[in-house]
C-alpha cells in the first residue's frame, strides 16, 4: 500500500508486490503495481483485502492494472470497517502467519507505558532523522507541537532535519518524487537559508535546546529536549564548500545527509540512475571537511557504490539515517542489502530504521525490524530514524507519545535495559561524539 499524500484515510493510492516505503518509490514495472481508486476515503489496514471493478489499462499512462469503486471487503459486504482488531488478527492468525507476532503485540500493549517513559528518562534518546513541527512543509503556515509530545513520550533529542532539494523535485508522472527541473544558480542556498531560519524560529518557539557538542548530547533528557541542526540534502553548498563552513557557523548545522532526491555534485542516489559512479571529488571534499569540523556525515539515499566510496574515505563513523533491510532490493529501492549496511557498520556508524506502515504494519513488526537489522550488522550500529512527518505513507510512529510502545515492543524482542539504550540513542550519541570530538 503506497497513498501520495500523507494522512490516515486514503481514496488513491497503489498496491505493490513488495512493501515501498511512499508513492515516490513504485516499482518500475506496472505488472508489480496497481492503481486504486476508493469509492470513498477510508484508512487501509494490515492483511487487508478490497472488493472493485478491476481494469486493464491500455492508455499510455504508465499503468496496466486498476481497481476503481474499491472499498474494504467487509465494507462492501455491507458490514461496518473498524479496522484490523485483535480479535480478528488471533481469529486469522493461522492463515495470515501472525502467530509470531500477534503475542509479542498483546503483551507490548500491555506493558505499563509509564514504566517505559521512566526508563526513557534515565538517558539521551535520540531520533536520527526527523522533520517534526512541519518544518519542511510547502506552507508557511504550517506547524504542530514538537516539545509537548518529545517530553510525554520520553524522548531527549532529535535531528531536526531541512530539505534541501525541494524547489527542484516533486511527484511527477510517473509517480515517484524526482527531480523535474535544474534549478538556477543560487536557487537551492537561499531555499535552504530559509529553511534554516523556519527550523530555529520553530526552536525559539518551542523552547528547545540546539546541541553543537557531545557533552550536551550526553546530558540531554527529555523533560528538556533538545535538536541537533540537520540537512537532508547537501544541495545548498552547490559545489562551494565555504557555504559548509557557514552552515556550521550561522545555523548550527551538525548533521549532513549528502545527497536526497536529485543527483547533485555530491555523487548518485538509490532512486535514479547513476552518473557519476558512486561518490564525486567534491563529495569525497564535503566529507573529509566534515570530519575535520565535526559534522556527521549521513550517506541516506546513497547509492551502495556512493557509500562504498565515503566508508573508504571518511576517518570519522557514517550515519545512514532512515532506511531499513531488505535482502534483495529491488532497482530504486531506498531499503538496503546486509552487504550496504554493513559498510557502513564497518566504520564504527549507526542505522536508522524507519517507521513506514507500508513495510511495518504495526510496533511489533517495527521492533522486529530493527532486531533483524541487529543479526546482520550487531547491536553497537542500529538506531531509530523515524522520518517524522516526512512519510508519505502512514506511520506506525506518528508521534513521540508512542516511543514507550516501542521500546515495550522492543522488550518483548528480548532486548535488554542496556541494548534499549543503545537502540534508542546511546549508538548515536557514540557516533556524534566520536565526530565531534
Amino acid at each position: 500500500f503506497a497513498p501520495l499524500e500523507p494522512g490516515e484515510e486514503h481514496d488513491y493510492f497503489a498496491l505493490t508486490a513488495e512493501p515501498v516505503c511512499c508513492f515516490g518509490h513504485l516499482p518500475r514495472d506496472p505488472a508489480l503495481r496497481v492503481e486504486v481508486f476508493a469509492a470513498a476515503p477510508f484508512r487501509p489496514m494490515p492483511y487487508e483485502h478490497l472488493s472493485g471493478i478491476w481494469h486493464c489499462v491500455e492508455d499510455g499512462s504508465g499503468w496496466r492494472y486498476q481497481l476503481r469503486e474499491a472499498r474494504p471487503l467487509a465494507a462492501a459486504a455491507g458490514i461496518a470497517h473498524p479496522g484490523f482488531t485483535r480479535r480478528q488478527a488471533l481469529a486469522a492468525g493461522a492463515a495470515l502467519g501472525l502467530s509470531a507476532w500477534m503475542p509479542a503485540t498483546a503483551r507490548a500493549a500491555a506493558t505499563d507505558a509509564a514504566t517505559e517513559r521512566q526508563a526513557l528518562s534515565e538517558f539521551a534518546s535520540v531520533d536520527i532523522h526527523s522533520h517534526a513541527g512541519s518544518i519542511i512543509s510547502r506552507r508557511a503556515d504550517a506547524k504542530s507541537p514538537v516539545a509537548a509530545p518529545m517530553r510525554d513520550g520520553g524522548m531527549a533529542v532529535i535531528c531536526l532535519t531541512i530539505v534541501a532539494d525541494t524547489p527542484a523535485t516533486r511527484a511527477t508522472e510517473d509517480r515517484r518524487i524526482r527531480p523535474f527541473r535544474d534549478p538556477a544558480p543560487g536557487e537551492l542556498y537561499d531555499h535552504s537559508q530559509r529553511a534554516f531560519q523556519r527550523a530555529h524560529a520553530m526552536v525559539r518557539a518551542e523552547g528547545l535546546a540546539i546541541i553543537t557538542d557531545a557533552a550536551a548530547l550526553h546530558a540531554a533528557r527529555p523533560d528538556k529536549p533538545s535538536v541537533i541542526i540537520a540537512s537532508e540534502g547537501a544541495d545548498f553548498l552547490e559545489g562551494n564548500i565555504a557555504r559548509l563552513d557557514e552552515a556550521y557557523e550561522n545555523w548550527q548545522l551538525r548533521h549532513l545527509q549528502l545527497t536526497h532526491y536529485r543527483v547533485n555534485e555530491l555523487g548518485d542516489i538509490q532512486t535514479e540512475p547513476a552518473v557519476h559512479g558512486g561518490l564525486t571529488g567534491f563529495g569525497a571534499e564535503v566529507i573529509r571537511h566534515c570530519n575535520r569540523r565535526g559534522i556527521v556525515v549521513d550517506i541516506a539515499h546513497a547509492t551502495f557504490d556512493m557509500v562504498r566510496r565515503a566508508a573508504e574515505i571518511s576517518t570519522k563513523p557514517l550515519v545512514l539515517s532512515h532506511t531499513s533491510l531488505n535482502r534483495a532490493p529491488s532497482t530504486y529501492s531506498r531499503t538496503v542489502s546486509i552487504a550496504h549496511a554493513k559498510l557502513v557498520a564497518q566504520t564504527g556508524g549507526v542505522i536508522g530504521i524507519w517507521p513506514p506502515s507500508t513495510i511495518f504494519p504495526d510496533m511489533a513488526a517495527l521492533a522486529a525490524g530493527m532486531a533483524r537489522m541487529v543479526d546482520a550488522i550487531g547491536i553497537d550500529h542500529v538506531g531509530l530514524g523515524s522520518d517524522m512527518m516526512g512519510l508519505l505513507s502512514y506511520s506506525v510512529l506518528p508521534n513521540y507519545q508512542h516511543l514507550p510502545a516501542l521500546a515495550a515492543a522492543l522488550r518483548e524482542r528480548g532486548f535488554n535495559r542496556e541494548e534499549l539504550q543503545k537502540l534508542l540513542g546511546g549508538n548515536y550519541v557514540r557516533v556524534f561524539a566520536a565526530t565531534t570530538a
